[in-house]
This record gives structure tokens, sequence and C-alpha cells, in this order.
């Protein structure tokens, strides 16, 4: 499981909070426009589970991303000299590099009844800094990564009307490092680290009503899903002085718990045909940041330890997007849109060196391919901005005497690459 979570999860997050529309699928080139709506093919058992309802047969498709995220920190004069003069490098995948995807299925049962099953991974980012860069004592690496399993149902209750629903098993991946100030140079940095593996669980309800022929509206719930992690609090290297004053105030064996609330979210969307040659589509959502619940892993004060974590607050997020389709010919269809996603981090542009991201602007493109009356291929592309973020990151405790320091700088003009291909066919 842990293989599969590595090779499908999104990894950079690009909603305004850490949940992704990109799975690999055309919804890339569509900047997410009408994503609970479009139901053209096995990806709607994922985005709307009633979408199945307009797919004939057994229909199967596989996809596949990869992304480079441009996100590098700018260490900035208000930093404590004594952190140093190291950048972090990209601090998202394997030198910004990073895989994505999905599979998708689905049955027809009968007419009106269809079964269908997905697998991707939407939720959570692998971020790696240089152990010794600037902003060490808040973190070094993370891993927050969800792979979802969706067994799904959906039924035409009418001509007009299809209701699905789906069961969201989520796996998750939690890793957190950090360095530890040892105060005495002669040691060295020290380390914390947590690490855990856990299944959450929720909830996918959608509903599709097709107004005619070629117009239908999608309106999708996605409920929340706990992801509780849980583990000793790993330390190494530690300097006698600091171990002693751990272990004086309880820390030192202690366990860290990391509740994680994937947010519950809607999303209301809509597909029009406006003639043979164009479709308009859009899509307007919400995601419940504001009970994440997120925290950061460190010491603040090595020489007075009082506690091993930190709350990091967040607010909601909204959504809108808007896109079309344009067939170029009888075997081609090209896509484009573009969509926009409020931030989730309270403060503006200043963000966390955890997550270094908030609003995003995103814009696609891409085409796809009928080769046969059971078979399609398609490109598809997006560039996801979002802007400069900052970070002002103040501690009363001077780095010498055990601080974690003052980290003030900039992720600047961060963006992010994506590009997917995918195969769908019929049975």
């Amino acid at each position: 499981m842990a293989l599969a979570a590595a090779t499908l999860a999104s990894g950079q997050v690009f909603a305004g909070g850490m949940l992704a529309y990109e799975i690999g699928t055309a919804d890339v080139g569509l900047a997410s426009a009408g994503y609970s709506a479009r139901a053209q093919d096995a990806s709607t058992v994922f985005t709307n589970p009633a979408g199945m309802t307009r797919l004939d047969g057994t229909q199967a498709l596989a996809s596949g991303q990869l992304l480079w995220a441009n996100t590098k920190y700018s260490i900035g004069s208000g930093t404590s000299p004594l952190l140093g003069n190291d950048d972090g490098g990209y601090a998202v995948g394997s030198g910004g590099w990073f895989p994505g995807g999905g599979a998708f299925f689905s049955y027809s049962v009968s007419p009106d009844l269809k079964l269908g099953f997905a697998l991707a991974g939407n939720f959570g980012a692998p971020l790696t800094y240089d152990n010794n860069w600037a902003g060490r004592y808040y973190v070094q690496s993370t891993t927050m990564l969800g792979v979802s399993l969706l067994p799904s149902i959906a039924f035409k209750v009418n001509d007009r009307l299809s209701l699905g629903a789906g069961l969201n098993a989520m796996y998750g991946m939690y890793t957190n490092q950090v360095a530890i100030n040892n105060v005495a140079p002669i040691f060295g940095d020290g380390r914390l680290k947590l690490d855990d593996r856990t299944w959450g669980w929720g909830v996918n309800l959608g509903l599709l009503y097709e107004v005619d022929e070629g117009t239908r509206v999608g309106l999708t719930w996605n409920s929340q899903v706990n992801l509780d992690f849980k583990g000793p609090a790993h330390f190494s290297n530690l300097s006698p002085t600091v171990a002693t004053a751990l272990n004086t105030a309880g820390l030192l064996n202690s366990t860290i718990k990391v509740g994680v609330k994937v947010p519950q979210q809607v999303m209301a969307s809509v597909f029009t045909q406006l003639d043979p040659q164009w479709a308009l589509l859009g899509s307007v959502g919400w995601q419940q940041w504001s009970k994440f619940g997120a925290i950061n892993i460190g010491i603040e004060d090595t020489s007075h330890p009082v506690s091993l974590t930190t709350d990091i607050p967040f607010k909601d997020t909204w959504h809108v997007a808007t896109g079309a389709q344009y067939r170029l010919s009888e075997p081609w269809l090209l896509i484009f849109g573009v969509a926009y996603d409020s931030g989730f981090q309270p403060n503006g542009s200043t963000v966390s060196p955890l997550m270094p991201l908030n609003t995003a602007w995103r814009f696609g493109v891409g085409g796809q391919q009928q080769l046969s009356k059971t078979s399609v291929w398609g490109l598809a592309a997006e560039y996801i901005y979002g802007g400069t973020l900052k970070t002002d990151l103040q501690t009363t405790a001077p780095v010498a005497v055990g601080g974690r320091g003052n980290l003030i700088g900039s992720y600047d003009n961060t963006g992010t690459l994506v590009m997917s291909v995918y195969g769908s066919w019929k049975f």
C-alpha cells in the first residue's frame, strides 16, 4: 500500500488548501471546470459517482501525470544570521519533480444501475528541504499523503435525475522531521522524527440532473475524513544538556499525536453543449479547511522546552472555474480552462514553511483523440500560479541559547507545471 501511495499521490496540492483536482485526467486541461457535471468517462467515479449512469457498458480509464514545482526559498535580511544561508533547494518532491495519477472503473449492472471503483491520491504533499537549511528548526522534511480507494454505486431515478454514493477509504501516510537546536556547536543539530500510517473513512455523495439533452448540472458532497496519526517522539543526536531538559519536562519519551481532518467539500458544476462544436463548463466549490488541524512539530526553546507541537490555524476556501471543449474534427476534441482558489492560510501571503502554498490560479489546455469506437487517449497540461509567499517566523529565544531563530523571507513566484496522459476504454 505504501508503494501505491508513493506512486498515485498527487504530491503538491493545488486547491486553496491541500486537496488536488489533478489526478491525470481531462480535468487537468479543463482546470477542473465542470468537475462534477462532465461525466464523459470512468473518472466520474471519483468526481461524481452519479455520472456513471451516463456511461454505457463497462468502462475503464488509467491516467498518469508528472509535475514540477517551483517552490524555492529566498532568505531575507531579517533571518537570524546563526541559521546560515542555505535556502533549502526546491522544497516539493525530488528536485521539484513528483508523480501522480489514478485508475477508474465503471460496470453496468443494468441501464439504470452502475457500480464503480476508483484509486487515486488527491490529498497531501511531500516536502524536503536540505538538512542544514535556514529553517531546519521549523521543518527539514515532511510527507502528508492520502490515497483513496472508492467503491461506488449509482442509480438512475428517472430520465433526468441520477444519484450516486461512494465509500472513501483513505490510507494516510505521515512523516515529519525537524532539527533540534543543541546550542553547543560541538554536537551539531539533534533531530526529532515522527512516522505513522493510518486509515480514515468518509462518504462521497453525488447528484446529476439533466436539464435537457445537452445540459446537465452536478452536485457533490465529500465528507470529512479523520486521519489520526500518532507515534513515539524519535530523538537522535541530542546533547546531554538538551536531553536532560527534555527528560525533566517529560517530553523525551512522549507520544506525539497529529489529528488531521481532511476537509469536507461541496462542488456544484454545469456542462452545456452549445452546438456540435462548442461546450461550456463551470464549477463553484467550498472546502472546510478551518477544521484541518495541522500542527508544527519542534521545540521553540531547547533551554526551557514545554511542548513538541504548535497548532497552525487555517480558514475555509472557495473555488471557481470556467472552461470549454471544442470539437476540432471527428476524432479530435480540444479542452481548456481557468480557475481560482482562495487561500487557506489566514495571514494573507504569509505562510508556514511546512506548507508553502496558499491561493492558486490555474490555466489548463489539452486535447484527446478518438482512436476507435472503444478507445480514447488524451494529453493535458496545466500551470498553477501561487504568487510570492512570505514567511515571518520570530522567536523570543535567540538561536545562541536554544531558540529556533527568526525565519524571514519568501518563496518567489511559486508555480507548478502539471503534465498528464490518459487512456479510456469501453468493453
